[in-house]
């Protein structure tokens, strides 16, 4: 009966019988039995690989953990080199998957740094009426604001500072490639032109709610393509905003240093198209200039007040007395106030200048320290008070007080 079982051809007849059905009488119970070892040590040798051993207390535990079946991985008792596993997807999770976009950084510079079209305009100035003619051609791939996939434009047009002298295009319904070819006629003198900003400002026109902005364009030199004297096609890309930019008006200062004395100087000048804080349309301004030493206010000082109007000139010098070895650690806040004999006094906008302040304020700061003893005049233009700013003035701060300068 043994020699039997051994033989090739009688196993695979067995094992035929075997898938038929396992209780069947006519199988011997020696070929029953050989067979359930069989299938008993091929499982437990499936449960060795797939599971290590360990304490009963953690079967609960493992009961909510994925289980990866490698069938390649089973020893069915030939001795075979180890392969390499496999990676495979299936069972596997996958962290990218799950991973969540940043909502303040991520989203804030794609909808940023997203398209939102271009515009194509011209501009031209006619000599004999003193007049700027702008020309509104066209814009190209707006970015649809409605449920239906499209957008209803309009341009606003400014030339700045004025605001109250306001002009726009007509509608143009259900377009992303709207064709205006309208013109537009502001009246100004041509000496005034190099102080002028163009402000294109698109939007999408909503019958039952407020109108959404697309965004806007500001083009601060109208010489920037032509001397206007003929006609000139510009292409511009449009800008992400969702509220049209405010313009505060701009401040000019001098600052000149002295080493020797330990001595800085800020002249005040004049400012110009300042944004208007009373009900009359005009202001009270006056300059305020802050030192300041890691954020903390050492010094404050301000000019005299000039009444009802947006464009005042001061010719006041303030004076701080800062050592050289201490002009790396210190900055200057200038703020442009507005007056009020009732309630507080407002703030109209502000700038700075100092080693680690940003752009122009940055410039005139290194150009100061590179020509000692020679002022250095600038256009500043202001911008909106920053949170926090005002807060930090009164904390303390590891900055030490500037030593007071030798005496020359």
């Amino acid at each position: 009966m043994a020699d039997k079982l051994k033989d090739p051809s009688t196993l695979g007849f067995l094992e035929a019988a075997v898938k038929i059905s396992h209780t069947s009488p006519d199988i011997p119970a020696e070929v029953q039995m050989s067979v359930r070892e069989h299938i008993v040590r091929h499982t437990r040798l499936q449960r060795q690989t797939t599971e290590p051993t360990s304490s009963t207390r953690h079967t609960s535990f493992k009961r909510h953990l994925p289980r990866q079946m490698h069938v390649s991985s089973v020893d069915y008792g030939h001795e075979l080199p180890p392969a390499a596993e496999q990676p495979t997807s299936i069972g596997r999770i996958k962290p990218e998957l799950y991973k969540q976009k940043s909502v303040d950084g991520d989203d804030a510079k794609s909808e940023a740094a997203k398209s939102c079209g271009k515009i194509n305009f011209s501009l031209r100035y006619d000599y004999e009426t003193e007049t700027l003619i702008v020309r509104i051609l066209k814009a190209f791939d707006l970015p649809a604001k409605d449920f239906c996939g499209s957008s209803d434009p309009y341009v606003k047009i400014y030339l700045l500072p004025d605001r109250k002298c306001k002009q726009q295009t007509r509608v143009h319904r259900k377009t992303l490639n709207p064709t205006f070819d309208e013109h537009f006629h502001f009246p100004v003198p041509y000496e005034e032109l190099a102080d002028r900003k163009l402000h294109l400002s698109v939007f999408d026109f909503d019958r039952f709610s407020r109108h959404d902005m697309i965004g806007e364009v500001i083009l601060d030199n109208l010489f920037e393509a032509s001397d206007l004297s003929r006609e000139t096609s510009i292409w511009k890309d449009i800008q992400y905003a969702t509220s049209e930019s405010v313009d505060l008006g701009e401040i000019m200062f001098s600052l000149c240093y002295l080493p020797t004395a330990g001595r800085l100087t800020l002249t005040v000048i004049k400012c110009r198209n300042l944004k208007a804080m009373d009900i009359t349309g005009y202001s009270d301004p006056y300059v305020k200039v802050s030192l300041l030493c890691d954020g903390r206010r050492l010094k404050k000082k301000k000019t005299t007040i000039k009444k009802n109007t947006l464009n005042p000139v001061y010719n006041e010098a303030i004076i701080f007395d800062i050592p050289p070895e201490n002009m790396d650690q210190v900055s200057l806040l200038i703020s442009v106030m507005d007056y009020d004999r009732v309630g507080h006094n407002e703030i109209i906008g502000v700038c700075r200048v100092g080693i680690n302040a940003e752009g122009l304020g940055r410039d005139h700061w290194n150009e100061m320290l590179a020509y000692p003893r020679k002022p250095i005049a600038h256009w500043h233009s202001l911008v909106e008070q920053w949170q926090g700013r005002a807060a930090s003035f009164d904390s303390e701060s590891s900055c030490p007080s500037p030593k007071p300068p030798p005496t020359p």
